[in-house]
């Protein structure tokens, strides 16, 4: 910060820092999400009341990543995001950056389109395809995962693997890989 009489200006920090900041942001997001996301999913009456709204969607479409109750945007997107601003410590600006990336990582993440050059597809383990699965009759009991990683899902063997098969009609389709 440099101060004046009249203002103070906020200095952004380097390129360095602002990149840890972001890691530590996803990583502190993705935490919080997970937990949530799964606890939503095993409390009956949160999934029945709440989060079952999202699942209406089975068939995942792009709009349809922000298509939740109320009280799960405030839970999930507003109580994440403010904690990952707060830990990881960033500046208002670099905090733009990191929730406009999150809001299109999400978006992908439910645009049920697995398209040939897209960058998240291919820098992300959690992407289209792994969260297809979730939203999989089958699936709902894994890949609770998001916006970024799958280390949760991992860690706490709610993991499901999948192949993308090619469909005679055109592109492919996400299927769990059975044991």
């Amino acid at each position: 910060q440099i101060t004046s009489d009249s203002s103070t200006v906020l200095v952004q920090p380097s390129m360095v820092v602002q990149s840890f900041q972001f890691l530590v942001a996803m990583l502190v997001m993705d935490t919080w999400q997970y937990f949530v996301h799964r606890y939503m999913h095993q409390n009956k009456f949160l999934y029945q009341h709440i989060h079952s709204q999202h699942h209406r969607l089975i068939v995942p479409y792009a709009i349809g990543a922000l298509y939740n109750h109320p009280l799960e945007g405030l839970l999930l997107d507003t109580l994440g995001g403010a904690m990952s601003f707060l830990v990881s410590g960033m500046t208002p600006r670099t905090a733009v950056f990191f929730f406009c990336f999150a809001v299109l990582k999400t978006v992908d993440d439910h645009c049920g389109l697995w398209l040939p050059y897209n960058i998240f597809q291919h820098l992300f383990q959690n992407n289209t395809a792994y969260h297809d699965i979730h939203h999989q009759l089958q699936g709902t009991k894994y890949n609770y995962s998001q916006p970024f990683f799958s280390i949760w899902d991992r860690i706490l063997g709610t993991h499901m693997a999948y192949d993308l098969l090619s469909r005679k009609e055109g592109g492919f389709e996400a299927r769990p890989l059975r044991d």
